[in-house]
């Protein structure tokens, strides 16, 4: 079952990268309890419209964000730790946008937001999304209907609401 607005995120364990470059697990509760959060989610680092459109539009609207009340912007993929990181490093995104590495699928299963890539050896993979979550609650949810559409999870459409 696909999350819905209204609903609460579940509980599960990301990695992060610690100030110390190490992989550090952190739990849902830890990244969105009292805040107001800006989700985005992407099939896989370094694919086309991930690293050419979907990371960059975050990065650009970084400071709009803020300024409408974010107190933070992350990114979700299934994609381990050290490959999204480099990843956000590569396209400016580090010290802005916060890396939640879902690498065995656990969030985005128990959201219903898994895309099922094995027949194409890609594994498990996120569908393209975004959401406004406010302590720890879905506000607003926006589904792409395939990985290669955009707009409907952009930045500029978050800054939209």
């Amino acid at each position: 079952m696909t999350i819905k607005v209204g609903d609460r995120l579940p509980d599960v364990t990301f990695m992060t990268l610690g100030e110390d470059g190490a992989p550090k697990p952190v739990k849902t509760g830890e990244v969105f309890a009292g805040k107001k959060v800006a989700l985005f989610a992407v099939p896989g680092a370094y694919t086309n419209v991930c690293s050419k459109q979907h990371l960059p539009g975050y990065v650009a609207n970084y400071d709009k964000l803020k300024s409408q009340g974010f107190d933070l912007v992350a990114c979700t993929s299934t994609n381990d730790i050290l490959v999204l990181s480099q990843w956000g490093k590569d396209n400016g995104a580090h010290g802005k946008i916060v890396m939640l590495a879902d690498g065995n699928a656990e969030f985005v299963k128990k959201v219903g937001l898994d895309l099922d890539m094995t027949a194409r050896i890609m594994g498990v993979r996120s569908k393209r999304y975004s959401m406004v979550v406010e302590d720890g609650v879905v506000k607003s949810l926006n589904i792409e209907e395939t990985p290669a559409n955009h707009d409907l999870s952009s930045a500029a459409a978050m800054c939209a609401l």
